[in-house]
């Protein structure tokens, strides 16, 4: 039976490297390529022949490896067609609403503008997985750097639509930070005072907080509570719409 192993692995200062890998061809994929050195050493580790790049945005802390590994392993780079020109090396554009082979995987590839205008992200149902990139995180939403907030709120909303037991993996290490600031937001949620205490344990003694699930961020990520009306009560917009309430929490993140 054909199973899909995932490696989570750090890179960078703060970026997750992530390798998944079909049990039955042997084909491996990496989710962005962050870093050459840490995915060449998890490659070596589980000897496993690196056959793809799912790309999620253009910026350089995903793309840094991708003409290095491109060039030693003949990789084939899948990657946002709206980023087509700053992703390097992509040999296949996609966009919102299209399908593809993983081997035996089917992939949905969902458009969530916002953190970039072309931001995509990577859900595999039969493996019940989601690749998020920088637009979802542990208790927390990517930084709006092209978009509108606008456009990241109905990102978010896509992203909260898939099952709540969907498995999430994240572009980076900001939940210690992310928890702090929701904390501000949603103070009497005792689930996410329980999680905070759960995250300081992890970081604590140097382990990752994430994978993540749709689950969980629905109860505790204050960026997909915009109509609690606690979190509306204590930012006094009860009457506001959702995608305003969205723009003040991001506001407030922003320079928190």
């Amino acid at each position: 039976m054909t199973t899909l192993q995932i490696e989570q692995f750090n890179c960078r200062t703060d970026n997750f490297g992530v390798l998944i890998h079909d049990t039955e061809t042997g084909a491996t994929a990496s989710i962005d390529a962050p870093e050459e050195n840490p995915i060449l050493d998890v490659l070596e580790q589980r000897g496993w022949q690196l056959t793809h790049i799912l790309c999620t945005h253009h910026h350089m802390d995903h793309v840094a490896a991708n003409r290095a590994l491109k060039e030693k392993f003949g990789v084939t780079i899948i990657g946002p067609r709206d980023e087509a020109d700053k992703i390097p090396g992509i040999d296949i554009a996609v966009g919102d609403g299209d399908h593809f082979k993983f081997e035996e995987f089917d992939v949905d590839v969902i458009a969530t503008p916002g953190h970039t205008l072309g931001h995509i992200c990577y859900y595999l149902p039969g493996a019940e997985t989601a690749f998020v990139g920088d637009t979802l995180f542990a208790m927390g939403c990517g930084r709006i750097f092209e978009g509108t907030a606008q456009q990241m709120y109905h990102s978010l909303q896509k992203l909260a639509a898939l099952p709540e037991d969907t498995v999430v993996y994240c572009g980076h290490e900001y939940t210690e930070a992310n928890t702090q600031f929701a904390l501000t937001i949603d103070p009497g949620n005792q689930q996410l005072v329980q999680r905070a205490a759960d995250v300081n344990a992890l970081r604590a003694t140097g382990k990752p907080t994430l994978p993540t699930s749709i689950g969980l961020e629905e109860v505790t990520n204050p960026f997909l509570r915009t109509d609690d009306p606690a979190i509306r009560h204590l930012l006094g917009m009860e009457d506001d719409s959702d995608e305003a309430v969205f723009a003040e929490i991001r506001r407030r993140k922003d320079v928190f």
